[in-house]
């Protein structure tokens, strides 16, 4: 198992926590120089927040285990492709490099409200320098819908 594949299993594992808890399947984790700094998942539902996604959480608790709001040199693992809010906290963050598994095309098939702006097209359309790696693990992480999507009482935002 590559490092890459290692950190992207923790905010899968956090995702089945979170959906296990009554929250939406996504989730993500930061780490920076190998060490994770940060993984968390949705917490929507449970905070009454609509700006409680498992990036923002990442990134909150992420800025205060090193007391800085510069998490340069660091990744974040996401389960799903970031939605616009949640790229925007990354780059404002300056987070070097977003690996994500599934797409907001998946997330909208499963009945989430999103936004059709895609982590590429925010990317160029704010001259971001955050590098992009899409699809990884998508199969484990759409799953994580569908493990979702079979349980009783989900909500969708």
């Amino acid at each position: 198992m590559t490092d890459h594949e290692k950190f992207m299993k923790l905010a899968i594992d956090k995702c089945r926590e979170g959906i296990d808890k009554g929250q939406s399947p996504f989730a993500a984790c930061i780490v920076k120089n190998g060490e994770v700094i940060a993984c968390e998942h949705n917490v929507v539902w449970a905070k009454t927040d609509i700006t409680a996604h498992g990036e923002i959480n990442a990134i909150q608790k992420a800025c205060r285990k090193i007391n800085s709001i510069d998490l340069s040199g660091s990744t974040i693992y996401s389960t799903c492709e970031p939605c616009p809010m949640c790229f925007t906290a990354i780059h404002w963050a300056r987070i070097d490099r977003i690996i994500y598994g599934a797409a907001i095309s998946d997330a909208e098939r499963f009945g989430f409200n999103e936004l059709k702006v895609s982590n590429h097209m925010l990317k160029e359309m704010g001259l971001s320098d955050v590098e992009i790696t899409p699809d990884f693990m998508k199969n484990q992480c759409v799953e994580l819908f569908e493990y979702w999507a079979a349980k009783d009482g989900k909500k969708t935002y």
